[in-house]
């Protein structure tokens, strides 16, 4: 009995336990408990918490800010669990599920690499789990939004599905028969780092020519910026609307003037569409994917963006006019769904820990039953069977 109190071994048996949810994701999530779970989505400006149903409906939400980058990794561990403590009062939590802007490995336990946070190789599973005193998933955000899109959202019966997040820069996921393929050691979906233009734009990475220097909402925002500060007179109309000050120029006013007709704003949104469908062609050219869901802040310039996305996706596709067409779609969550998709993958995590609780409770009792007949002096009964670890 003393085996299963002892906190290393219920440490690495917890660990095995979340080795091999991977492998089981798409029939797991239809037996999962119908318990409530929290989501936390970590980004760069937000943190975002809230407690999500087996339904995918958010009961609900908080939200503050994150914490500066410069700061050491324990403070945003600390406003994680100052929200999640927080929706505790008001609701039975059963497990927590993070989606993190970074690189998480494959064991979903460390965050290798958080462009935004001070987290390097930081082992946040645990260090939530021992606070929280609940089990914790961690994964990365696009992972997270990508599974939500597929169990609630635009991505909902399809078996081979690719997302892609135009934000900041771009993020993505490949979910194929119902599991997140996050490769080897957990990175796999940096869409935004293919080289598309060599030699072109430098990038953050490190790199020349990224995707995302062609198509995100930074680079939206630098064409624009390039063109106000030159005077241009096609950038006559956000330059009147900024008051000359080219810093307050941001992508969701670029947005809302060209839903109003600018000319100079609608063209840009064409030129970032265009580049998406030429990175769309690529991705299907290697992945032949049945749809790909486009999600992130940008997309919510709707069919000025995914129009000329779709249009240049089918010139650029590899054996066009010979092969079935990948469905594009614009992501139906919105800026939820890494928290809705991260609450339900903890649930997969939560039966598990269920199941293995209650049989240790079961075991436990058993022993209890040995001992007490023992010491009533009621003969010398048969020792109750071994059961391997859960």
């Amino acid at each position: 009995m003393s085996t299963y109190r002892d906190p290393a071994l219920r440490g690495a048996a917890r660990a095995g336990v979340l080795r091999t949810i991977g492998t089981r994701e798409r029939r797991s999530h239809l037996s999962a408990p119908r318990v409530p779970t929290v989501g936390i989505d970590i980004g760069g400006t937000k943190v975002m918490a809230g407690v999500v149903d087996a339904d995918g409906e958010i009961l609900e939400k908080i939200k503050t800010e994150t914490p500066d980058k410069s700061k050491s990794a324990k403070v945003v561990e600390d406003t994680i669990t100052e929200l999640v403590l927080d929706l505790s009062d008001r609701h039975d939590v059963h497990a927590v599920g993070i989606g993190a802007a970074g690189w998480v490995d494959a064991d979903r336990a460390r965050v290798l690499f958080a462009p935004h946070l001070a987290w390097r190789n930081e082992p946040l599973r645990d260090a939530l789990q021992d606070r929280l005193a609940v089990p914790v998933m961690v994964d990365n955000d696009a992972n997270t939004a990508a599974w939500a899109e597929w169990r609630f959202g635009a991505g909902r019966g399809e078996d081979h599905l690719v997302m892609i997040t135009l934000g900041t820069g771009i993020g993505g996921a490949i979910l194929e028969d119902g599991r997140v393929k996050r490769g080897k050691y957990g990175v796999a979906g940096e869409f935004g780092h293919m080289q598309v233009v060599p030699g072109g734009h430098r990038c953050p990475c490190g790199n020349r020519g990224c995707w995302e220097q062609y198509s995100s909402g930074n680079a939206l925002v630098r064409e624009a910026r390039e063109l106000a500060a030159a005077d241009s007179p096609v950038a006559h109309g956000i330059i009147e609307r900024v008051k000359g000050n080219v810093p307050d120029i941001t992508g969701p006013l670029i947005t809302e003037l060209a839903r109003e007709g600018d000319a100079m704003c609608v063209e840009l949104l064409q030129d970032i569409g265009q580049w998406l469908g030429v990175g769309i062609a690529n991705l299907a050219a290697a992945l032949d994917p049945s749809c790909f869901v486009i999600g992130g802040g940008v997309s919510a310039a709707d069919d000025l963006l995914i129009g000329p996305a779709r249009e240049a996706f089918r010139r650029h596709l590899t054996g066009r006019g010979y092969r079935p067409e990948a469905r594009i779609a614009k992501a139906e969550l919105g800026p939820d769904a890494g928290m809705v998709g991260a609450a339900d993958l903890a649930r997969l995590v939560a039966r598990r820990f269920r199941r293995a609780n209650r049989r240790r409770v079961e075991r436990h009792e058993r022993y209890e039953r040995y001992a007490q007949a023992l010491r009533n002096g009621n003969g010398r009964p048969s020792r109750p069977t071994q059961e391997p670890p859960a």
